[in-house]
């Protein structure tokens, strides 16, 4: 897979790299295999007024109860302004909300409905677990089932420990590494984003910031203060920090694709001299493969690059929809959490029969012949069309992919970090996010986040997201 990495780093798809055609699915009797297919759409099939007016009355009430009207803040549409919007119902590739809009969706509930929202097959195993009961607060034969099949596919995880979401399997790696190594400081970088645990929460600032400073209110200082801050892709920086910091660094934690500060691919080398600083200075390496485990290949990251890491914290897709984490490595580290060592860390929810049921039929799935294949080719023709249709229409735009994760932003590029990211005109991306949904197409509400396909996208899907960016970007 190295080799394929200088074509998908981002801002360096060009216009005139051949499109690679769609697949789909032909049907569940010839074992899902994909066939190639291309077609046309127009925009003006099914073409129906737009109208939020009943998602604006929801939202109006929400705000009254909840924080901002919402439960996470990026739902709150404030970095693209607009109506935000209150979803009813989702199936497959599409979202409908409380107005009648329907949207091909590209959030995929940030990630994890990476075989199709409601997929049949699992909403009736679901069905099967719940007559046995939503959570035993004891152990099932299900967290066997799961826990060998992440130990199968991910190369670091020989054990693994499931919890209930990303931040928690986050939280847990940091107490891990500190508890193995005996040292207290963590470097992380910039624009990375590793759940809103205090030390987490970090502004890294310009260039290196070798005393980490508080990013949101509430998080003491003595928080923080061991957490290290490098910009992403800066081997210099992070060179730089175990030198000045000799024999007190415990870990490095990072996204080995950034998809918190937009789709963000890591530079040639970036991810191997990673793995040689941790090593030579005694510091573990931990890959948080929340977004890209079993996105990017079935192994995650750590398998698409070849780079093992010696922690690894999972989420979204091996809940296959619901709360779920875990984090997971060597044997000789794990045995350091509780029960079996001395680092404590427990969940009453964790290993819940319905989360490990949807984990396990969905990487069945994608176990399937030709899902990464299908993943890869309509996420190309996607970004490919994306990128073409704005350089076409006079906008400066950049962006990339690797399997079924994407990105773009309105810039020139080369984007390397997140300096590089906030250089991007995000007020031109709030205007091409608004003229998308009225179109009935569904992105993340900011800049700076990924964008997910998954097996349910179809070619017309593909097609008529790319005519509906043509008509924006001419408009914007």
């Amino acid at each position: 897979m190295a080799n394929t990495i200088a074509s998908v780093a981002v801002g360096m798809i060009s216009s005139s790299t051949p499109k690679l055609l769609s697949q789909r699915p032909i049907s569940r009797s010839s074992s899902r295999r994909f066939s190639t297919i291309k077609m046309t759409v127009s925009l003006d099939q099914k073409k129906k007024n737009f109208t939020l007016q009943k998602s604006e009355e929801a939202f109006n009430v929400a705000k009254e109860l909840m924080p901002g009207g919402v439960n996470s803040p990026v739902r709150a549409f404030k970095s693209v302004g607009g109506q935000p919007i209150v979803m009813d119902s989702v199936k497959g590739s599409h979202m409908w909300d409380i107005d009648g809009n329907e949207y091909i969706d590209y959030v995929g509930s940030w990630g994890p409905a990476i075989i199709g929202h409601a997929d049949d097959e699992v909403l009736a195993a679901l069905a099967e677990t719940m007559k046995k009961g939503t959570s035993f607060g004891a152990p099932c034969l299900l967290e066997n089932i799961l826990a060998e099949m992440v130990i199968a596919a991910v190369p670091s995880i020989e054990m693994v420990r499931f919890v209930n979401s990303g931040t928690e399997a986050c939280m847990g790696v940091l107490r891990l590494a500190r508890a193995y190594t005996g040292r207290m400081k963590v470097i992380k970088f910039e624009g990375c984003y590793h759940g809103h645990a205090d030390p987490f929460l970090v502004k890294a600032g310009s260039g290196v910031a070798t005393l980490g400073l508080p990013d949101s209110p509430g998080v003491p200082k003595a928080a923080t203060i061991d957490t290290l801050t490098a910009p992403y892709n800066d081997l210099s920086a992070v060179e730089a920090l175990f030198q000045s910091h000799k024999g007190e660094v415990a870990a490095i934690i990072l996204e080995p694709v950034v998809g918190n500060s937009g789709f963000i691919t890591p530079a040639p080398d970036f991810l191997s001299g990673i793995r040689k600083l941790t090593k030579e200075h005694g510091a573990l390496l931990i890959f948080d493969e929340v977004m890209t485990g079993f996105r990017l290949s079935y192994g995650g990251a750590q398998e698409y690059f070849g780079i093992t890491p010696d922690l690894t914290t999972l989420g979204k897709i091996i809940g296959g929809g619901l709360p779920v984490g875990a984090y997971g490595g060597k044997r000789e580290i794990m045995e350091m959490v509780a029960p079996a060592g001395p680092m404590y860390q427990a969940g009453t929810l964790s290993g819940n029969p319905l989360a490990m049921t949807a984990g396990i039929h969905t990487l069945r799935r994608l176990k399937e012949p030709g899902s990464y294949e299908h993943l890869n080719n309509i996420t190309s023709e996607l970004i490919q069309g994306i990128l073409d249709a704005g350089k076409k229409a006079g906008h400066a735009i950049c962006g990339g992919y690797i399997s079924g994760m994407f990105g773009f932003f309105f810039t020139e590029g080369p984007v390397y970090n997140f300096d590089d990211a906030k250089k991007c005109d995000t007020a031109k991306f709030g205007r091409f996010y608004r003229g998308m949904l009225e179109e009935g197409v569904y992105f993340a509400p900011s800049q700076f986040e990924a964008g997910f396909t998954s097996l349910a996208h179809t070619p017309e899907d593909i097609q008529k997201t790319i005519a509906a960016a043509e008509k924006v970007f001419r408009q914007i």
